[in-house]
């Protein structure tokens, strides 16, 4: 039976590895553990094809242990019990090392149940996740390991193990095989830095080319159609999507419109229309807020739109609104002064509320049924000289006018109606 191509071209040394310059450059610090062959305990972060289970593989051949592989989406306590129980046996003389892959998928007990054996360096752990191990790793695990974070590959870097992948499949093919002049850097871009997915791509139009005049020519067109929607990455809940919802707010808040549309793109592609609606409207407020007060009606009207039509007519909606925001003139004066307000609260700093602002009825004592509340549109300007704030906090600040025009103008209209700064 023929080995999956993407097995077949996994890479046997360090130098054959493709991406992760930052970890396996010359000097850099897993290389050199690597290359001494130090025993240690590691967690590999990052996104699949990135060859995290490569390296895994290579360490293992350094380290001399016994290898065993876990998948925690499938493993159980007693697989690990198991594997701890060759532990000084004649299956593991010199210790194990043990990959775990998936790693977020094993629970605190699962977890906890490599402690003892990887403090006693009995247990060499090498744990691989797609999630963020600060969240996803018990603790105490990841206090005896060392995090390396893997980067999805780029085009250029792994456009090298494209063309290797191509060549074997041109010696394995029965018919002359042959390939259109840009194919490989078209399905390494498009794969989305996994390797592993680009390898499997050349290995299917491989598989689906139609002989023409005895030989096989895998055609750019046919690439596109294998490798639609590939580029992405994108897992509803997963870090992927959180990555892309905080690319898009700080994109509409650095007023850069067309990174803002680039990141809506890739939640439309997802089909995923709630992520986004949430992160513009809250942008409307918290980014551009009183320097566009507009800018919520108009953002809360552009979504409703969208939900109504859905995709893929709503894409026009959203990328009006992310342009708008994008565009907008930003002011932060409202989270800034909702924050203080309720930093206050929080810390206990109230007080009761003024007798003029009671409710009426809230009297009930017989004392004093008098608010002397001063109705302000009975004044001048609709405006009266009245403490608002409970007695322990009279004087305090909360909201600082923003520099805006809108803001500026709105300070100046209340400076001369008070006669006097605020």
């Amino acid at each position: 039976m023929q080995r999956p191509l993407a097995d077949e071209i996994r890479p046997k040394t360090l130098d054959e590895v493709v991406g992760q310059r930052h970890l396996l450059a010359p000097g850099a610090v897993l290389r050199r553990l690597i290359e001494g062959g130090t025993e240690a305990n590691m967690v590999f972060y990052g996104p699949s094809g990135t060859g995290k289970t490569t390296i895994a593989n290579i360490v293992a051949e350094r380290t001399h242990k016994a290898l065993y592989r876990l998948n925690a989406t499938t493993a159980t306590l007693q697989d690990v019990k198991d594997i701890i129980a060759d532990v000084g046996t004649l299956l593991a003389p010199g210790g194990v090392l043990l990959y775990l892959d998936e790693i977020q998928y094993f629970n605190k007990k699962q977890q906890q149940s490599l402690l003892e054996f990887m403090e006693n360096g009995k247990l060499t752990l090498i744990a691989s996740t797609t999630e963020n191990p600060y969240f996803y790793v018990y603790g105490a695990l990841l206090s005896r390991s060392t995090v390396f974070e893997f980067k999805a590959v780029p085009p250029e870097e792994a456009e090298p193990a494209v063309l290797r992948a191509l060549e074997i499949e041109k010696e394995r093919s029965p018919l002359p095989l042959a390939w259109e002049e840009g194919l490989p850097l078209q399905i390494a871009t498009a794969c989305g830095g996994d390797v592993r997915k680009a390898v499997n791509a050349v290995e299917l139009l491989s598989r689906a080319a139609q002989p023409k005049k005895g030989k096989l020519l895998l055609t750019k067109e046919d690439a596109a159609q294998v490798a639609q929607r590939s580029a992405m990455r994108y897992d509803k809940g997963g870090d992927a999507m959180y990555d892309a919802a905080s690319a898009l707010m700080k994109s509409l808040r650095g007023s850069d419109p067309d990174a803002a549309l680039h990141y809506l793109a890739r939640f439309l592609e997802a089909g995923d229309l709630v992520t986004p609606c949430r992160r513009l409207l809250c942008s409307a407020s918290e980014d551009v807020g009183m320097a566009y007060p507009q800018a919520v009606a108009i953002v809360k009207a552009c979504v409703d739109t969208a939900m109504q039509l859905g995709l893929p007519e709503a894409q026009l909606p959203l990328a009006q609104a992310a342009v708008l925001l994008a565009t907008a003139p930003k002011s932060n004066s409202v989270v800034e002064g909702i924050g203080r307000a309720r930093a206050d609260v929080k810390a206990g700093r109230t007080g009761d509320v003024p007798r003029q602002l009671q409710n009426v009825h809230a009297d009930t004592t017989g004392f004093d049924n008098q608010q002397h509340y001063l109705y302000p549109h009975n004044f001048p300007g609709h405006w009266v000289d009245q403490q608002y704030l409970p007695d322990a906090l009279k004087g305090v600040k909360y909201y600082e006018w923003g520099e805006n025009k809108t803001e500026q103008a709105a300070k100046a209209y209340w400076e001369k109606l008070k006669g006097k700064e605020l």
